[in-house]
């Protein structure tokens, strides 16, 4: 996110300053004004970044997971061809109609245990290791050495046990911050204030390209100052992931060292682009 900013940042600032808008602008606010939008515009960017990090990225993460997997499963599961669906040489369905992830009009051979079944519509979920067969509204008859028998049943599951179903993996991208920080995983925890630092990042970064685009009077080095921001964002987020890495594998570093580094890192990074030209 931050990098996407300071790009947008350029490119708007280089459109306004080449129609002279932002000359425009600076006619009718005063330095106080220009403060005040300059402040509410960051506040509300950044407002809206953690917002679609803590709420929306998490639960369309958690449905394209659900999705990626579902569909990984059904290839392995199989596919049905000529209106007949036969699953691992155990159950054979016969159908007329496919509609809504079911099967109408069923007619169903378990061979293992000379079941047939029919029944108006079969859905098939994934239940940890199982495929799960559920016939809704039919009539079941058993033929095997130990059974013979006829029923009529409103619902039957019949589960297929197999090894090779793919179970959903929680990983760091499916939890907020909060429940980040409550999670007892070293990995995760350290995880959440790691986005923590991102939010602060995101903060400052607005701060310096507002402050290039609504206070900076030369045209002449604006793509120099944004490729300096640029490249010392890039140098802080490798340092950010080392010691994001020390966090991890190494005993003696902890939090403490994390934010004092970062933010001393990131305080020296933020005097040498407020200081950078004399024209700001």
């Amino acid at each position: 996110m931050p990098f996407l900013l300071i790009i947008a940042s350029f490119f708007l600032n280089y459109k306004f300053n080449s129609s002279n808008e932002i000359i425009i602008l600076k006619q009718y606010f005063s330095l106080k004004h220009n403060l005040f939008i300059t402040f509410i515009l960051t506040l509300l960017i950044t407002l809206i970044y953690i917002f679609n990090n803590e709420y929306f990225s998490v639960n369309f993460y958690h449905k394209y997971k659900l999705k990626e997997l579902e569909i990984r499963n059904n290839l392995k599961l199989g596919v049905p061809t000529s209106n007949e669906f036969h699953i691992e040489e155990e159950v054979s369905i016969f159908f007329d109609e496919q509609k809504n992830n079911k099967f109408l009009d069923v007619e169903a051979i378990i061979y293992g245990d000379g079941q047939f079944i029919i029944s108006n519509d079969v859905e098939i979920e994934i239940d940890k290791k199982n495929y799960n067969l559920i016939f809704n509204k039919g009539e079941r008859v058993i033929l095997n050495d130990s059974e013979k028998s006829k029923t009529n049943f409103d619902k039957f599951i019949y589960s297929i046990h197999n090894e090779d179903i793919e179970i959903l993996m929680m990983d760091k991208e499916h939890y907020n911050t909060l429940d980040l920080l409550k999670n007892n995983e070293k990995e995760f925890y350290y995880h959440a204030h790691n986005r923590i630092y991102q939010y602060i990042l995101t903060f400052l970064i607005l701060l310096l390209t507002s402050k290039i685009f609504f206070f900076y009077k030369s045209k002449k080095n604006v793509f120099k100052n944004y490729a300096i921001i640029f490249l010392g964002l890039l140098v802080l987020q490798v340092i950010n992931s080392y010691l994001i890495y020390l966090l991890n594998y190494n005993e003696i570093f902890n939090l403490y060292f994390y934010y004092f580094l970062n933010l001393l890192i990131l305080s020296i990074f933020t005097y040498k682009i407020i200081k950078l030209n004399e024209n700001y």
